[in-house]
C-alpha cells in the first residue's frame, strides 16, 4: 500500500511509540476489558471518591515505570484498595517503616534500593507483612531469589487478573486490623506504631521513627547485646552513610526519658567495642 509520505513519517512514529509502550498499551486493553462492563459502577465510585464501608486494605507500591505504576495503582483502587504509591527502594523503605501497610509490591530493579534490598529491610521491621514482586527479570535464579525474600513472584509482562487475584490471596493471610505494638516495662509503655512513649500511662515523648525501630531491636532481644553493625545494617539503607555516633546519640536520649539517673543507667548500657543491650 501506498503512503503519502507525510503520512507514512506519522505511521512509522505511531508505530514506533506502541512499541516502546507495549506493556502500557497491553496494560490499558487490560484495563478497558476489566472495566468495560460496568461502567457506570466505575464511574460512581470514581464519584465517591472510592469510599468503603469497610476498612481499606493498605497497599504499598512501589514501580519506577510511571505508565506501569499508574496502571497498577488505578486498578488496585478500582478494586477498593488505598494504594501509596513510589518510583524509588529507599522511599518504599522509608514509607514502610512509617505506616503499616497490609500488602508491598516491588520492582525489583528500583532507584535507590533494589527491590531485593528494600525487601530485606521491611520484612526485618515487618515480618508478617506479604510482600509480591512485580518484575521484568523472569529468568529461574532471579525468581528463586525472590521467592526466597517474598511471598510471591510474578514477572511482567503480566495479566491484570492475575495480578488482582494475587493481591487478593495474599490478603487473605492478613488480619483486617493491625494490633496495637506495645511494649511495657517499669513505669514506661512503647506504642510501635504511633512512636509514643507513656510513663504511668500519660505521654510523655514522641519519638522519631529511627529511634522507635532502635528501641524495637533492643526491647525484642532483651539482655542480649546487639552488635553496631548488626543495627547500622537493619536501620540504615546501603546509600546512607550514619556516623559513628549516630547510635550513641539515641542511646543518650533513651536514658534522659527512661533512666532516674542518666549516669548510671538500669536499662540501656553500651558494651565498648561491641554495641548495645536493653536490660530488662
Amino acid at each position: 500500500m501506498f503512503f503519502h509520505s507525510k503520512y507514512s513519517l506519522c505511521y512509522c512514529n505511531f508505530r514506533e511509540k506502541i512499541e516502546a509502550n507495549k506493556e502500557f498499551y497491553s496494560l490499558l486493553d487490560q484495563f478497558f476489558y476489566r472495566n468495560i462492563w460496568f461502567g457506570q459502577a466505575v464511574k460512581n465510585r470514581f464519584k465517591a471518591g472510592f469510599i468503603s464501608l469497610g476498612p481499606m486494605r493498605k497497599i504499598l507500591l512501589a514501580e519506577d515505570e510511571e505508565h506501569i505504576r499508574d496502571a497498577v495503582k488505578l486498578n488496585l483502587e478500582l478494586e477498593g484498595y488505598k494504594v501509596t504509591a513510589s518510583d524509588n527502594g529507599n522511599e518504599a523503605v522509608n514509607l514502610a517503616t512509617k505506616e503499616a501497610f497490609d500488602l508491598v509490591i516491588l520492582d525489583v530493579m528500583l532507584p535507590g534500593a533494589t527491590g531485593f534490598e528494600a525487601c530485606k529491610l521491611i520484612k526485618q521491621g515487618n515480618p508478617s507483612t506479604p510482600v509480591l514482586f512485580l518484575t521484568a527479570l523472569s529468568d529461574n535464579t532471579n525468581r528463586i531469589q525472590g521467592l526466597k525474600l517474598a511471598d510471591d513472584y510474578l514477572p511482567k509482562p503480566f495479566n491484570l487478573e492475575e495480578l488482582i487475584l494475587r493481591v487478593k490471596n495474599l490478603l487473605k493471610r492478613v488480619p483486617e486490623t493491625h494490633p496495637v505494638d506495645i511494649f511495657s516495662f517499669d513505669k514506661f509503655s512503647i506504642d510501635f506504631l504511633s512512636f509514643e512513649i507513656k510513663k504511668e500511662g500519660k505521654a510523655i515523648e514522641t519519638l522519631s521513627q529511627r529511634e522507635c525501630q532502635l528501641l524495637k531491636i533492643l526491647t525484642s532481644r532483651a539482655n542480649e547485646v546487639v552488635s553496631r553493625d548488626e543495627i547500622l545494617e537493619k536501620l540504615w539503607s546501603p546509600t546512607e552513610n550514619p556516623s559513628a555516633r549516630t547510635i550513641d546519640n539515641y542511646i543518650l536520649n533513651f536514658r534522659k526519658i527512661f533512666e532516674q539517673n542518666p549516669k548510671e543507667p538500669r536499662f540501656f548500657h553500651s558494651i565498648r567495642g561491641v554495641g548495645y543491650k536493653f536490660s530488662h
